[in-house]
């Protein structure tokens, strides 16, 4: 087969490959918010469309052409707040990143692993983010500058009851605790359950705006999870903390994690 044919012959192949990929990152972009249940009714409107074409339904058809030829403006209406977030994290994301040797990425996972521990058993409550790509600057100028290696006994007494900096939750940036009392965005996803208290709402809003990795202990019921992408993962112990950091702290990695609802 010559080369001409063969290169227009893939091109159909190539083309739906890359569209379904697109279709897929958009699928993935949107889980687990309102935005995935409109695309599923706009995917069930589009085989209506078509199947109105097939049986003949002038009406129906003409009344689907017209809602469709307007539908960029009802997608970004729909989609503003998923879009806004999208195009934030993409402005936010480093042009050059510094990746932390797996010396200084296993003292982190240590230190924070050994003071979100001690203040579970002590059934208090914290809320601990760790910047990936997606810079946390805006946060972390909300809270109180640390600027401190980090070290279990400084997370465990920012996060003391009597400490003035223990409302709000703490940045950790490479291997400095960056600041403390930092004001994180609360969610609005309503799949969360109205019993759901501030900080799990923080840390799920925060996970819905970056790349972030949040650790958090329930002052109620001194509950471990982690947060990552809009996804909760409630901890059973604390090797399961470490090894699930580990997996998603580590470049290449993330995304394996169990999604819990």
């Amino acid at each position: 087969m010559p080369l001409y044919h063969l290169i227009e012959w893939m091109k159909p192949i190539v083309e739906i490959s890359i569209l379904w990929f697109v279709f897929y990152r958009v699928l993935l972009f949107f889980e687990g918010t309102r935005a995935f249940q409109v695309l599923k009714g706009i995917a069930y409107l589009i085989i209506a469309l078509l199947l109105s074409q097939i049986m003949g339904f002038q009406v129906l058809n003409w009344l689907l052409k017209n809602f469709f030829s307007i539908w960029i403006i009802v997608i970004v209406v729909i989609f503003q707040h998923e879009l806004r977030s999208g195009l934030a994290r993409l402005g936010q994301q480093h042009l050059f990143s510094i990746s932390l040797g797996e010396s200084e990425l296993q003292a982190l996972i240590e230190e924070v692993s050994d003071a979100v521990y001690k203040l579970s058993r002590r059934k208090i409550g914290c809320l601990i983010a760790i910047e990936l790509q997606v810079k946390l600057t805006m946060y972390i100028e909300s809270g109180v500058a640390v600027d401190s290696r980090i070290s279990s006994p400084l997370l465990q007494s920012i996060f003391m009851t009597q400490s003035p900096l223990h409302d709000g939750g703490v940045v950790i940036r490479g291997e400095r605790i960056a600041a403390s009392s930092c004001l994180f965005p609360l969610s609005d996803n309503p799949s969360m359950s109205k019993t759901v208290g501030t900080r799990h709402r923080a840390a799920l809003g925060l996970s819905e705006h970056t790349d972030a990795v949040i650790a958090l202990v329930s002052e109620e019921t001194a509950d471990v999870s982690v947060v990552c992408e809009g996804r909760f993962v409630k901890i059973d112990h604390q090797q399961h903390f470490v090894n699930l950091l580990k997996e998603l702290l580590n470049p290449g990695q993330k995304g394996t994690y169990e999604k819990v609802a």
